[in-house]
């Protein structure tokens, strides 16, 4: 449990930043180079690396270096990792929730 969190918080640290969601996104629609990627954000090639190895260090993307050409790819299962996260957060409220509605009509039955 303790790994899954220090992943789950290194994965949210990356996609907390707006430029490496973008990359995310981008991503989303198939493999991209560095320097296709790096002409969509408005900042220099060595600011955007930075951003490349956050997002690689964390497991979200690849990069595969072919010649001089630097592809990076989403690794989707990673993203599961948040969404999964996710959805369990979505079930202990919802179920907190459930709880409340039906104490709450409760109460207005017996007031009734």
């Amino acid at each position: 449990m303790a790994q899954y969190s220090t992943e789950l918080d290194g994965v949210f640290v990356a996609l907390a930043d707006p430029t490496r969601r973008g990359v995310i996104r981008r991503l989303g629609r198939g493999p991209t180079s560095v320097g296709d990627l790096a002409g969509e954000f408005p900042m220099t090639l060595p600011s955007f690396m930075k951003h490349v190895r956050t997002l690689e260090s964390n497991g979200l993307i690849r990069t595969v270096k072919t010649g001089r050409v630097r592809t990076c790819v989403l690794d989707r299962d990673r993203l599961a990792l948040v969404d999964d996260w996710l959805a369990e957060q979505r079930t202990i409220w919802s179920e907190r929730t459930d709880r409340l509605e039906g104490l709450v009509t409760d109460l207005m039955e017996e007031q009734r």
